[in-house]
């Protein structure tokens, strides 16, 4: 029986389950009347709701039921308006603000403005203020004691963003809601450490939250003047703070996809060349400049490039407009075939400095404008980068069968002649090659000077051009200096000797009368020739630079580029297991050096050399025998070797090439968008104005860069003397402002053509998405509208019911008075 008892126990509290613990949180219990009136306000009873706030002035509106839910949270949602709107008209009625949250999260929009009528947002202030933000005392947000539906940190116009619903944005910003913008991450501000004190994850949820409601198309499309600047500017954000803040990196990512793909969104909607032309250049009546109107700016398009907003870059509507551009006072050539296109490549090359002078003394000429086209001064530009390797490939021509000159001879002209006269001067063809690099670095400062510094660094394909420039005059300079020492040392000779027979020189001479085995490792001729090498290599590596240009080649330059990251991550790995093996080899043979079949493992030099090359098979396994008896040691060591040849060469090797496969089938199963993309960026960089004339080519002054030389000097000259005057331009000054002020109001007033542009579209993309979630929503919701509506329409019906049975019943003894009277009469 006690055992019976026992077991039984458990089973009662089981069976007790979560409705005890709502029960427990109760703090009252219900009356019979209260039970009723929560009844008829969930179930949509018209008639009993209404007569029951009528005739029990005592009747307790804000009693819950055992979910802790008043009537007004029930019929909001069950979404009975007339329901809701009878409880909002008595006094005292608490929870307004989370039955607004609850119609806003269900897309009631007739209950919600019911709700916004109320007085209680009436001032606006509860609007902006989220549960956290509301008074413990206040029963305004309240659900139950650990709080609403929602999460503290909502309001209703981030409520209303997160589910998207278009016309309760709207009338939420008409009554004045915004969505504050959450601080950065790192703001020490007194608001932000509070809470990061206080619960580190809740304000992190409410960074989160905000973004949401920012993010949404529905915020986007209704809170910005420009909704295209705002979205690229937000993803661009977004896609920071998934790098800062990793714990939510997959959160802040969707984020910014969403935003991407809102302005993509725009990009479809657009019918013509016009809102093609508004969306990726922005606002143009507020540019004043002459040069902005020749050539459309592509300041969103920009933008868009520096966000790397890939997708709307690559979109058909945009790669439309930017070939148009691309093939500038050259329409019939996009229609040609790839032949013709080579053959106007090749003549352009041919016939470059014939062009370069028809632009330096005529750039206003046909010809001249033609040199200005997006793809002519590219043609330009490739053709003398390709010009400048046929330099660098002809430097070398007299030695490619070999030398005469071997490193142990020496030759001279004249016996007086030092030997380093001979071999340090620059050539004809180095001096080209100087000339190009100085054109090439010009164009690069002229690069800085036009846009942000840092804007430069970012740019890869910039820092590869320094390290080029760098290697070149770090090269030539060296040379320079080995031509400075040869020079001053025959200046030596031709000042003190005239005899060559009897001719004794000093040390400091002597060396450079010396064969080239026997010059110093830091002679400064050697440093410049390997530095010229290395210059040689990184400048043919930046043919790659231009192939996106080619469809073909294109895919192919982006995966490369993609594999070149993918070696760097590896290199932590790689370098860090590498280290580890040459340390310890090099500790277990450094006392065996002389006792061992070669030297490997014996200096650190050696261990390096013995384990770069085993990866590539080159390295013998007599590495690790040694002449003596020491069997331990050299079993340890071919453990070590073995297990070096495993990792290194069998994991390693193996996952770095996994990772270029994994990296390049991410580049083709979206190849077409990364092409685009990146033959984008290249075409982009020619749309600029200016740098017409390729290197070097550049390094002549043309005549409208000396006039606006001139003309500079002349305001800078002529602004020395106007600034003695400044009082009398104070008043010009203020009527400037005053002028400013007036277009300003006039502009508000008065919307832009740009403006308009965007109203259009935005009105397209709200009408689509709210298309959409009708015919996403509509089987099981209208299902549920149909049923709650059926339920208020059979209670308003037994109410007319009964009073008619009331009407008749009241009627009833006059009419049987009425048929007594008839009754007598006959």
């Amino acid at each position: 029986m006690m055992l019976r008892e026992v077991l039984a126990k458990p089973q009662r509290q089981a069976v007790r389950g979560a409705g005890f613990l709502f029960h427990a949180q109760s703090t009252s219990c219900l009356s019979m009347t209260e039970e009723l009136f929560l009844d008829a306000a969930e179930y949509g009873n018209i008639p009993e709701v209404r007569r029951m706030l009528d005739e029990l002035p005592d009747l307790n509106v804000n009693c819950v039921n055992y979910m802790d839910q008043n009537a007004l949270q029930l019929a909001v949602a069950n979404e009975h308006l007339e329901v809701t709107k009878l409880l909002l008209r008595k006094k005292g009625i608490g929870r307004i603000g989370d039955a607004l949250l609850l119609a806003i999260s269900k897309g009631y929009i007739l209950i919600v403005e019911a709700i916004l009528s109320h007085q209680a947002f009436a001032d606006g202030q509860r609007l902006t203020s989220s549960p956290s933000q509301a008074e413990t005392h206040d029963d305004f947000f309240a659900y139950d004691e650990d709080g609403t539906h929602f999460s503290h940190d909502i309001t209703p116009i981030i409520l209303a963003s997160q589910c998207h619903e278009y016309e309760i944005v709207n009338i939420l910003l008409m009554k004045g809601a915004r969505i504050e913008r959450p601080h950065d991450p790192f703001c020490q501000c007194r608001t932000c450490s509070k809470q990061q004190r206080y619960d580190s994850f809740r304000h992190s949820q409410s960074r989160i939250n905000a973004y949401k409601g920012l993010a949404s198309p529905a915020y986007l499309s209704l809170s910005n003047e420009d909704p295209m600047t705002a979205a690229l500017e937000l993803s661009n954000e977004l896609a920071r703070l998934a790098n800062t803040e990793e714990e939510f990196k997959n959160d802040y990512k969707k984020l910014s996809m969403q935003c991407k793909d809102f302005v993509v969104g725009l990009l479809d909607l657009c019918r013509n060349t016009e809102e093609v032309e508004a969306i990726l250049n922005g606002d143009t009546e507020s540019c004043q400049s002459s040069e902005t109107f020749d050539r459309q700016n592509l300041l969103r398009l920009k933008l868009a490039i520096k966000y790397d907003i890939k997708k709307f870059v690559a979109h058909p509507t945009c790669q439309q407009q930017l070939l148009s551009i691309w093939y500038e006072n050259l329409p019939g050539l996009r229609q040609q075939s790839t032949a013709v296109k080579i053959l106007l490549a090749l003549g352009v090359a041919v016939g470059l400095p014939v062009l370069a002078f028809t632009h330096w003394i005529a750039p206003s000429s046909k010809l001249g404008k033609l040199m200005c086209g997006p793809f002519l001064k590219f043609v330009a530009h490739a053709a003398s980068f390709m010009t400048f390797l046929c330099l660098l490939i002809l430097n070398t021509a007299d030695r490619f069968e070999g030398t005469s000159l071997l490193p142990n001879m020496t030759t001279r002209d004249h016996p007086l002649q030092l030997f380093r006269m001979k071999t340090t001067p620059f050539t004809w063809m180095e001096i080209l090659i100087i000339s190009w690099v100085i054109g090439k670095i010009w164009e690069e400062c002229e690069d800085i000077w036009s846009q942000d510094i840092q804007e430069y660094i970012s740019e890869p394909w910039n820092l590869l051009d320094f390290s080029i420039l760098a290697m070149f005059m770090s090269s030539f300079i060296a040379r320079l200096m080995a031509f400075w020492h040869a020079h001053s040392a025959q200046c030596y000779v031709n000042k003190h000797y005239t005899d060559p027979t009897n001719m004794t020189l000093p040390f400091e001479i002597q060396y450079f009368q010396l064969a080239r085995i026997n010059w110093m490792p830091s002679d400064p001729q050697l440093i410049s020739e390997g530095l010229y090498a290395v210059a040689v290599v990184l400048s043919f590596s930046r043919i790659a630079y231009i192939l996106p240009a080619n469809e073909s080649f294109g895919p192919l330059q982006i995966s490369l580029g993609r594999t070149v990251k993918d070696i760097f991550k590896f290199m932590v790995l790689f370098i860090t297991v590498f280290v580890a093996f040459m340390v310890g080899m090099f500790n277990l043979y450094s006392s065996y050096f002389g006792a061992k079949h070669n030297h490997a493992f014996t200096t650190l030099e050696e261990s390096f050399k013995t384990l770069f090359w085993a990866i590539f098979g080159l390295s013998e396994v007599k590495s690790v025998v040694i002449n003596i008896d020491h069997k331990f040691i050299e079993n340890t060591g071919y453990v070590l070797y073995g297990l070096y040849n495993i990792i290194m060469v069998i994991v390693l090797l193996n996952m770095l090439i996994a990772m270029f496969n994994s990296s390049f089938q991410e580049i083709e199963d979206d190849a077409d968008v990364e092409w685009k993309f990146a033959r984008a960026k290249l075409w982009f960089s020619y749309f600029e104005h200016g740098g017409t004339l390729p290197v070097p080519f550049n390094l002549v002054p043309s005549p409208k860069s000396v006039t606006s030389l001139l003309l500079g000097i002349r305001e800078f000259l002529w602004e020395v003397p106007q600034s003695k005057s400044k009082e009398n331009s104070n008043d010009d000054m203020e009527f400037n402002k005053a002028r400013e002020q007036e277009d300003l109001m006039g502009s508000s007033v008065c919307p832009t053509h740009y403006q308009m542009i965007m109203n259009r579209l935005i009105k397209r993309y709200i009408l689509k998405a709210q298309r959409n979630k009708s015919n996403y929503d509509m089987n099981e919701g209208e299902l549920k509208e149909i049923k709650q509506d059926i339920s208020s329409l059979r209670f308003e019906l037994l109410e007319r019911g009964n009073l008619d049975m009331e009407t008749l019943a009241d009627q009833y003894p006059s009419l049987i008075n009425l048929n007594s009277k008839h009754s007598s009469i006959y």
